[in-house]
């Protein structure tokens, strides 16, 4: 069950690639034991969402918050507000009529320029410096934990104490988030053996008992539906469905407190798809895990999630409930992805009609430009204000 902590935010992200803005303005927040299904067609920003998230790329502008810190900070956002801001004053100054108007344009104009170099320099300290202080607190709470037992410690103890330490050391805070591949056979080492796939975060970390290494690589195995005789063996020996399962098992082994499942069922067969998402709803329950589940498949999204939030072309246009998104789509864009969902009714797909999604004939944006809004509670839309007022009588009927 979820709860009210929110473990992730996500603060206006933007992920440029050049030109290309494959994630723009995004915002939403993931609440403790939660799964939030994020959905979408090829191409419109999900994957790299997640990946974002992850800090496999650093991101272009936005803030990203885990656990109330910030871990990824963007610093494009405060460069323009400074070009923009000069710019603009730069006619205001030319147009002034006296001296004490362009010193009170000017000081106006060198306050944004100070407050925006200032946040510029937060973003940065908190990029760079988000894993070691998290990594010094761990210290901390080992040194006090051990330290008051040491002065008559074993020497079993004092190993304890070492390895303990060693480990928090290197801990880093985005360790507390793991991910699962779409493709599970990229995802995969293929010179390495499953015990060395599986074990490689717990190494990273400082874990240096091998039985204890061996022990925990037994118990994920086993937890995610193979075998202790799997882990001298080589990711081509696998099948699709049980190379996933090792890649769930490698997230799992790191206790994390958040899962990006990007399209984890995708690659997989009907009847493994089943089997894969069964696994991570037992594990969710088990470790009362937080999924960001990420996948194009609407039915599959809507069994498995509390919350979904609908991309297109690397925007958020419409987030909500899973059920309330399926009694209640109000974006054109999420009507069309819903009449493209499949039944298993021979008679019902006869009569199916697929909603075709055209966003220059859906909205007219020329004056009235869109933002995110709150149309029913916990129910927000990408909308004007045209179409916030339809979309609220929409809610009423």
């Amino acid at each position: 069950m979820s709860s009210n902590e929110t473990l992730l935010k996500v603060e206006h992200l933007c992920q440029y690639f050049g030109f290309n803005k494959a994630v723009d303005d995004v915002n939403f927040e993931i609440k403790k034991g939660e799964v939030f299904g994020l959905v979408g067609e090829s191409g419109c920003g999900k994957t790299t969402t997640g990946r974002s998230i992850i800090k496999l790329y650093d991101i272009t502008s936005g803030n990203i918050y885990f656990k109330g810190i910030r871990i990824a900070a963007g610093t494009l956002g405060y460069k323009k507000a400074i070009a923009d801001a000069k710019a603009e004053y730069k006619e205001k100054l030319a147009a002034a009529k006296d001296e004490a108007e362009k010193k009170r344009l000017s000081d106006e104009l060198n306050k944004i320029i100070a407050d925006n170099k200032e946040k510029l320099k937060a973003a940065e300290y908190d990029r760079k410096n988000c894993d070691r202080e998290y990594s010094d607190e761990l210290v901390k709470k080992v040194k006090e934990k051990y330290e008051p037992q040491l002065a008559n410690a074993s020497a079993e103890l004092k190993a304890e104490y070492a390895n303990e330490l060693r480990k928090a050391k290197h801990t880093k805070l985005v360790t507390q988030i793991q991910m699962i591949f779409q493709d599970p056979i990229a995802s995969l080492d293929p010179r390495m053996t499953v015990r060395e796939i599986i074990a490689e975060g717990l190494i990273i970390q400082g874990e240096r008992n091998q039985k204890v290494i061996d022990e925990k690589v037994y118990e994920m195995l086993e937890l995610v539906g193979l075998v202790r005789e799997h882990a001298g063996r080589y990711p081509h020996e696998f099948s699709g469905g049980q190379r996933q399962r090792i890649g769930v098992a490698r997230a799992i082994i790191m206790n994390p407190d958040l899962i990006i499942a990007d399209e984890p069922v995708s690659a997989l067969d009907v009847s493994i798809q089943a089997q894969v998402i069964n696994l991570l709803n037992d594990l969710r329950h088990r470790f009362g895990l937080t999924i960001l589940f990420i996948a194009h498949d609407l039915s599959v999204v809507k069994y498995f999630s509390d919350r979904i939030g609908v991309m297109y072309f690397g925007k958020m246009v419409e987030l909500a409930t899973s059920d309330e998104l399926f009694k209640h789509p109000l974006h054109p864009y999420t009507r069309s992805l819903l009449s493209a969902i499949p039944m298993p009714d021979p008679v019902y797909e006869k009569t199916r009609k697929r909603i075709a999604y055209n966003p220059l004939a859906e909205h007219d944006y020329t004056t009235d430009k869109p933002t995110f809004r709150e149309v029913a509670p916990g129910h927000f839309v990408q909308c004007n204000d045209a179409e916030f007022a339809k979309y609220q009588e929409m809610m009423k009927e």
